[in-house]
């Protein structure tokens, strides 16, 4: 789908700025905006150029990085006081037409809205160690509420020996695609040095620490494994609380509910400064995405594996500007 960028209206402005916070896979941002005339609302496009296609094939990871964004515009909308109005794959033709969203009756925001909306600036990806500090077991509970309040369940993996199978299989998993040419080719063209300045991508220096520092092993960005195979140190008690995001169903329109769920329970997370790290590469690989299934989703399809936990310090990656991805549309047929 091609888009011509205008100068962004107020009110569409405001909803994309908040929307390009989400996070997405590789940083890829892969979603298009189109506003509709006299900023009546937005429709929400997954870019298909934008998709993984060794990591992501089926496009479900794009997904559930758009539905991170829809969750972004739906929380803007709130705190400029209006309900949105949501219809979800409008056109069956056109897949990649995710959602339309329509300015709703006024409804002051709610305290917990305004809290969250606060949060959204805040939040930021980790990659390596949390703080060993131990998180309340209140924000436990309001987690999995928030995953609940979207449609998706967040399963918390606290027993020792379901932490010890996920470790194995994230394992397994980023070792695959470690040895894997054609993956580490398609992950390079999305990691970019400090003197490239990118709006998109993940930096090389975003990985200050070696991918297995923890029990649970991250991508390799920087190829640092290729220079140190084995960690120099792992902080397992730094890991952080690990759990499993997932949905009853898998298809567009779970996966849809899995990126919005996700986004709720990190901007409640990160209300409290308490951060997440990503490890889907188990995901990425369908027998090993069956394994979770069976034994540590509860017979739904996993969709996301996080861990959560607090940092020190840390910086958001560089996003595309609102101008970059909003275009303007004569109606909503279009």
């Amino acid at each position: 789908m091609s888009v011509v960028c205008t100068a962004p209206r107020y009110a569409s402005g405001h909803l994309v700025r908040a929307a390009v916070t989400a996070p997405s896979v590789y940083n890829t941002q892969p979603w298009i905006f189109v506003a509709e005339d006299h900023d009546r609302g937005v429709e929400l496009h997954a870019d298909p150029t934008r998709r993984l296609p060794l990591a992501d094939p089926d496009g479900r990871e794009m997904v559930i990085s758009c539905g991170a964004a829809l969750f972004n515009v739906r929380l803007a909308m709130r705190h400029l006081g209006f309900k949105p109005v949501v219809q979800y794959l409008p056109h069956r033709t056109d897949p990649d037409f995710l959602a339309r969203v329509m300015w709703g009756a006024y409804d002051f925001p709610s305290p917990d809205e305004r809290r969250t909306y606060g949060a959204l600036r805040r939040r930021h990806t980790v990659r390596g160690p949390f703080l060993p500090d131990p998180l309340p077991r209140t924000l436990h509970h309001a987690l999995r509420e928030a995953a609940r309040h979207e449609g998706a369940t967040l399963h918390w993996i606290d027993r020792s020996a379901g932490r010890r199978e996920l470790a194995d299989l994230v394992r397994a998993a980023e070792a695959m695609h470690r040895g894997d040419p054609a993956h580490l080719a398609e992950q390079s063209a999305w990691t970019w040095r400090l003197a490239e300045r990118r709006a998109d991508g993940i930096p090389v220096d975003a990985d200050v620490q070696h991918p297995d520092s923890t029990s649970l092993a991250g991508r390799d960005y920087a190829g640092i494994t290729r220079m140190f195979p084995a960690s120099p140190q792992r902080w397992t008690a730094r890991t952080g609380r690990v759990a499993v995001l997932s949905t009853d169903r898998d298809d567009r329109r779970a996966w849809l509910r899995a990126g919005q769920a996700l986004q709720r329970v990190l901007l409640e997370a990160a209300a409290q400064d308490v951060m997440a790290a990503f490890h889907p590469q188990p995901l990425e690989i369908p027998p090993l995405r069956t394994q979770i299934l069976q034994t540590l989703s509860a017979g739904e399809f996993p969709q996301m594996i996080l861990r959560l936990g607090r940092v020190r310090s840390g910086q958001a990656l560089p996003r595309r500007s609102a101008a970059e991805v909003l275009g303007s549309g004569a109606g909503w047929d279009s």
